[in-house]
């Protein structure tokens, strides 16, 4: 819908810049992007917490809570089948639990057990444990607190980006 003194293709043009940002957004935009992404991976391999199906997974009915295979695999962007197969091996080695759905009893619901929970807190504490000695390692006292000054701009990207 048109603003009014303007047309449409006015109103589309000036949408179109406003959400465009500048180059010097776009630069630090990559390099954050490229710098966050080196980061994560090393850390990852560094501590063998690498990234997987069943780990994502986890993490995934960790912070959304129980939901159906068909829910898990449309989230993850997988196909039901795939999914069934992450959720057998997630089974079988004690870290989902599978319930009836009370909402449709010819339905199941995965949820996080226990064990899968000391799981990703596990891994969580061994990936904090090496970015800790890495800090301790590499800045200084003054360096460290530029980048807890950091963290609170990325949790706020991170809020915006949830918008």
């Amino acid at each position: 819908m048109a603003m009014p003194g303007r047309n449409s293709r006015e109103t589309m043009t000036s949408q179109k810049t406003e959400s465009r940002p500048s180059s010097d957004a776009m630069a630090l935009a990559e390099e954050l992007r490229r710098s966050i992404g080196t980061f994560v991976r090393a850390i990852r391999q560094k501590t063998a917490t690498g990234r997987s199906a069943p780990s994502e997974t986890l993490g995934l009915l960790e912070r959304e809570g129980a939901m159906s295979v068909a829910a898990l695999a449309q989230r993850r962007s997988v196909t039901h089948q795939s999914m069934r197969v992450v959720v057998a091996q997630l089974m079988a080695t004690g870290l989902v639990d599978r319930n009836p759905d009370p909402g449709d009893g010819r339905s199941w619901l995965v949820s996080l057990s226990d064990a899968g929970r000391a799981q990703l807190l596990r891994d969580r504490d061994v990936r904090a444990a090496r970015i800790g000695q890495l800090l301790d390692a590499t800045l200084t006292a003054a360096e460290q607190k530029r980048l807890r000054a950091s963290v609170d701009l990325l949790d706020r990207i991170s809020a915006a980006a949830g918008d």
